[in-house]
């Protein structure tokens, strides 16, 4: 309980602190890019060593910082947004959910240094929040998704939501498969139980979707498939057997009753 209510002291105070300072940064920049030091190098540092945790980051020569990349991971935790901003030395931006905008603070932020909302209940916006990604991509910026759209329970992959795959199409940049484990163990969803340990994320070899044409759901399913086999490299759960694309409408995930473990 003590660890628990030291992380979250510590969570709210230096994000508040460090709020002001990044955005004084972007305004004398006038750009959002310019913040980036701060959330990488100082803000995501502190919220994973708050925890007690380490990180441990494999496959760095897939990550080049002079091409615009879609980087494709698995979520299982809140903690993996610090994480991968840790992991990954690119000017990043992550597309969220519509109601982050309005979470105080760090919701403030997000909206100024130029972060991606998507409303899912409604088509035609979630579209045009797509194509403002695409407009990022296209000026360099390097963008996050989390393309189960939801946090996993038991900390297996979920089923795959299509965004992330239309949008590489669309924009024809390079998707990154990421694997994250170990975060579900320290902070599980919906859940402030903060248990110290180790994290582990691995960057598997980018993926261009130009020889997918314009079949997006093959695309999604090479990226799952190496986000699945990245996750088990690094002794995680591995994923469902029942199909890999989730409901487009909501944040749950496919029912499933069997997984791949391993061994």
């Amino acid at each position: 309980m003590a660890r628990d209510l030291w992380c979250m002291f510590i969570i709210s105070a230096w994000t508040t602190v460090l709020f002001p300072l990044s955005c004084i940064h972007m305004l004398l920049a006038m750009s959002g890019s310019a913040s980036m030091f701060w959330v990488q190098r100082v803000w995501a540092p502190v919220m994973v060593w708050a925890s007690g945790s380490t990180v441990k980051v494999f496959g760095l020569e897939h990550v080049d910082a002079s091409r615009p990349t879609i980087y494709v991971s698995n979520h299982q935790s809140t903690l993996d947004i610090p994480v991968l901003f840790m992991s990954l030395p690119v000017d990043l931006r992550f597309v969220a959910k519509n109601i982050v905008k309005y979470v105080p603070v760090l919701g403030w932020y997000c909206w100024l240094a130029g972060f991606v909302f998507v409303d899912r209940t409604n088509r035609h916006a979630a579209i045009a929040s797509l194509d403002k990604a695409g407009a990022k991509i296209r000026k360099g910026i390097n963008i996050a998704m989390f393309a189960e759209g939801t946090r996993s329970d038991d900390g297996s992959i979920l089923p795959f939501k299509k965004g992330p795959f239309a949008l590489a199409l669309k924009a024809q940049v390079a998707i990154c498969p990421v694997a994250i484990s170990g975060t579900h163990a320290v902070m599980p969803k919906n859940s402030w139980t903060i248990t110290p340990g180790e994290i582990r994320v691995k960057f598997g070899a980018p993926i261009d979707p130009a020889p997918f044409g314009d079949d997006r759901d093959a695309l999604m399913q090479a990226v799952r498939a190496e986000v699945i086999a990245l996750h088990l490299q690094l002794g995680g759960m591995g994923a469902s057997r029942e199909g890999a694309l989730a409901d487009p409408e909501g944040d749950g995930p496919a029912k499933h009753s069997s997984q791949v473990r391993a061994t």
